[in-house]
């Protein structure tokens, strides 16, 4: 098997709207850039990106001590909240809410290796909660984390509230509260992975650059989630809120 092989069965498991076995990849990636290499090819084979640079993006990972991860997501599953999935195919609908971020000027690659997570408030003109739909083109979830990487870090899809603007804020304090159908809502206080939000800035940043390219200002990164991943099933209204920033929905 090859990345070029490897890109060609996600491909058309996108096109086909269907799962395929992990297995026979399991061995091929041996680091990140070779995933990220994939994700390329995979984003080249169905045509998503009219531009040099994603506008929106996911990134983050479970702690600071940990690689963080990125993945430029396909516009065409990009919605304004409050917004309907019940049309859209998924594999999967894990749900995940979150904070995303948007730059309020151009990164240049020095800028990227310059940037400094506590002047974040200079580089950004929004925030904005969003809920991320978990989906996988694998056929179950113990798929190994390069071929997840590879995969679009299992997106789905993504919605955007209503943006306000950015400011610091106290995020061991901020609360969130998920409501997921009929079920309870769900409430958490100061549960980001990485304390802030904005922590992942430089390295996200300097991931998209790192090949040259400039980021515009208006691109936006949602950052990781605040609830873990919640199962939900397709009619459900998926709702999060997070005080003193905003709301997001999707129906399913």
């Amino acid at each position: 098997m090859s990345s070029q092989e490897l890109a060609a069965a996600l491909a058309g498991a996108h096109r086909q709207r269907r799962t395929i076995a992990a297995a026979p990849f399991e061995s091929l990636l041996k680091e990140a850039e070779q995933a990220y290499a994939v994700q390329e090819e995979v984003a080249r084979a169905m045509g998503w990106f009219d531009r040099p640079v994603p506008q929106h993006w996911k990134s983050g990972g479970p702690s600071q001590a940990a690689t963080l991860t990125h993945a430029g997501l396909p516009p065409r599953h990009v919605w304004a909240s409050p917004a309907d999935a019940g049309g859209t195919h998924f594999n999967w609908r894990l749900i995940e809410a979150e904070v995303a971020l948007r730059l309020g000027r151009d990164v240049t690659p020095a800028d990227a290796q310059a940037f400094n997570p506590a002047a974040a408030h200079q580089w950004l003109d929004g925030m904005a909660v969003s809920i991320e739909i978990v989906d996988s083109r694998w056929e179950n979830r113990a798929a190994s984390a390069l071929l997840k990487l590879a995969d679009l870090q299992s997106h789905g899809a993504l919605v955007l509230g209503a943006w306000k603007p950015f400011a610091p804020r106290d995020w061991a304090k901020q609360t969130c509260v998920v409501q997921i159908g009929n079920a309870a809502p769900q409430p958490f206080q100061g549960t980001h992975s990485l304390g802030d939000p904005a922590w992942l800035l430089p390295t996200w940043l300097r991931h998209v650059t790192r090949h040259g390219a400039t980021v515009p200002r208006g691109t936006v990164v949602t950052t990781g989630t605040w609830c873990g991943m919640l199962e939900a099933k397709q009619g459900d209204k998926v709702k999060a809120v997070f005080e003193g920033i905003g709301e997001a929905e999707v129906q399913l």
